[in-house]
């Protein structure tokens, strides 16, 4: 009567469902979370996840992030840490320390970041880039 198939879909995801924060919200504090996340409001704080940050075009934060992968159309300002990809799209604004694997900046992007590119999670121990660009 009862099969696999009718189980919720959600409960064997890793890291279970996406958090989000709307626009003309303000959080001021650490996340900390298994799921990915995407803000459009604006963030005073940390975001530490093993999944993927998604920074809205009206998206902001200030302070550290840590996760897999990131889209930014937003603005950071702080210490950036992707083990993978950060894709940054043409309406991002990105100051601060940069830490990642693969980079992707679409024309217009804004990139005043001292940057250090390396594979995986030994990019710690990698020489640093320094220097600011905007993509055109």
């Amino acid at each position: 009567m009862f099969s696999d198939k009718q189980k919720p879909r959600g409960m064997n995801e890793v890291g279970g469902q996406p958090n989000r924060i709307e626009k003309n919200t303000k959080i001021k504090g650490d996340i900390i979370s298994e799921a990915d996340f995407r803000i459009d409001g604006k963030l005073d704080g940390n975001v530490k996840t093993s999944g993927k940050v998604v920074i809205g075009k009206d998206g902001y934060i200030h302070g550290k992030v840590e996760c897999v992968n990131a889209d930014i159309e937003g603005s950071f300002n702080g210490e950036l840490l992707v083990s993978d990809l950060l894709s940054l799209k043409s309406s991002a604004v990105i100051e601060g320390t940069v830490s990642v694997s693969k980079l992707a900046v679409e024309p217009g992007a804004t990139f005043n970041a001292s940057c250090t590119m390396g594979g995986g999670k030994s990019m710690g121990s990698k020489p640093s880039n320094n220097g600011s660009a905007k993509a055109s």
